[in-house]
């Protein structure tokens, strides 16, 4: 039998209210020795917490009776006052009466051992602790509501049909196949493997929602790239001198647009240089302009555009920076109108066009991350399953029916996908399947 666990399941530090969590078999022992009796599970008590005759606090309990509990366990939880003082001496009486102290992520690994949860609702129970932006929360939730898990397993569910078929050719290798249903088993492959396919384009989708959408901005020293970084983060973040090579290394920091979180990057000055220092930090510039998931190009305007030093690409923004006029004949403008890139014209030491540009950003990332639906894929391990559930797939219709026990081992190993995705192995259910969709002795 598992020991009983407990933790602090409110933040860390002092508070109005500090809340501890109890899972496991002691839980209800525990509630009745500490506030004295056990209260109607899922119902709030209010009442002192003793060790012995000694009054620890005042609090509100909760008993949560597995396994209608988070955990599937006995549960409880203690609402105290969210002192130290408080803290240390419930947690030395809960150690006193043998429970131990959780491990990270302990609780919420019980739920999934306990069948309360499959591996993607865990990880969107981490990831809505973490939110920060609407989007963030919104995919979290999806996901934790079992969003992500009806489409797995719904393609998981057609799969298993796909292969009780096959499964059944097999058994009975002396049977013509007919071509009707070789046709419709082949093309039901086809359709799974399509929806896995666009489930997996747009998984970089789930990535920038949930780590956030990552924005560089590059060029030459003495632009304004660490003017535009310190704007739109509206802090000094980024040290802005006149003298060139100023940042060598690149700057990362978080900023709220609208409904997204992004990761915005200050990088190196590209220049020719034989400094080491200041050449490291123009290959990490590089680098990170390279894994971007977009391009914010400074420009001085007060110099002369010289178009071949910038390698920009289609989407890349051009920022025209201590721009006197918002000119739309100039060198830069008749390039970017060439290469479809968005530009904009700002004066950063006077503040203008700074709004036009994070208007922009938004808009932009409302249209590259759209709410309307969410991805197949939020984390890159659900990534690598679907694509060996994918390569399992082609595999088996690179096979055919010529050889159908090969064909039926590769939609077996496509089902062991989905199960790792759960974090679960289940093959019998092929077998039920089998058995209770088809006549076997007629």
């Amino acid at each position: 039998m598992k020991q009983t666990i407990f933790a602090l399941a409110s933040a860390q530090g002092r508070a109005g209210v500090a809340v501890i969590r109890v899972s496991g078999s002691q839980s209800a022992e525990v509630v009745r020795l500490l506030l004295g009796r056990l209260p109607k599970p899922r119902f709030a008590s209010f009442g002192q917490l003793k060790a012995g005759s000694k009054l620890i606090d005042e609090a509100l309990t909760l008993f949560f009776k597995g396994p209608q509990s988070f955990t599937g366990e006995d549960c409880a939880e203690f609402h105290v006052h969210g002192s130290l003082a408080v803290l240390d001496k419930l947690y030395a009486v809960l150690r006193d009466l043998g429970l131990r102290h959780a491990e990270a992520g302990e609780f919420s690994r019980r739920a999934f051992e306990n069948g309360k949860l499959d591996l993607t609702q865990a990880e969107a129970i981490s990831d809505l602790v973490e939110a920060e932006s609407e989007a963030q929360r919104q995919q979290a939730l999806t996901q934790l509501g079992g969003g992500f898990k009806a489409r797995y397993t719904d393609w998981r569910a057609r799969l298993i049909v796909i292969l009780a078929h096959i499964e059944a050719l097999v058994d009975f290798p002396d049977e013509d196949i007919p071509q009707s249903l070789s046709d419709r088993i082949t093309a039901d492959i086809a359709q799974l493997k399509s929806e896995i396919a666009d489930g997996l384009q747009d998984s970089q989708r789930g990535r920038q929602i949930r780590e956030g959408y990552r924005i560089a901005i590059m060029g030459k020293p003495n632009a304004g790239k660490s003017s535009l970084f310190n704007a739109l983060l509206q802090t000094d973040a980024a040290i802005v001198t006149p003298i060139a090579g100023t940042t060598r290394d690149v700057i990362e920091s978080p900023i709220r647009l609208g409904a997204y979180t992004a990761l915005i990057y200050d990088t190196a000055g590209l220049r020719e240089t034989s400094d080491l220092v200041e050449s490291e930090g123009i290959r990490r510039a590089r680098l990170r302009g390279e894994t971007a998931d977009l391009r914010l190009w400074v420009i001085d305007s007060s110099e002369p555009f010289e178009a071949d030093l910038y390698d920009v690409i289609k989407g890349d923004y051009l920022i025209a920076n201590k721009a006197d006029k918002d000119g739309e004949d100039s060198a830069l403008d008749i390039f970017a109108k060439a290469k479809g890139l968005e530009h904009y014209h700002t004066d950063l030491m006077q503040g203008t066009g700074l709004e036009t540009l994070v208007s922009a950003l938004q808009t932009h990332l409302e249209r590259s991350l759209s709410l309307n639906t969410f991805p197949a894929a939020t984390r890159e391990r659900h990534v690598e399953r679907l694509r060996e559930v994918d390569a399992a797939l082609t595999r088996a219709l690179q096979i055919g029916f010529d050889t159908p026990e090969l064909m039926a081992e590769d939609l077996r190993q496509a089902v062991s996908g989905f199960d790792a995705l759960f974090g679960r192995t289940d093959v019998e259910q092929v077998l039920d399947h089998i058995f209770s969709s088809f006549c076997i002795g007629k």
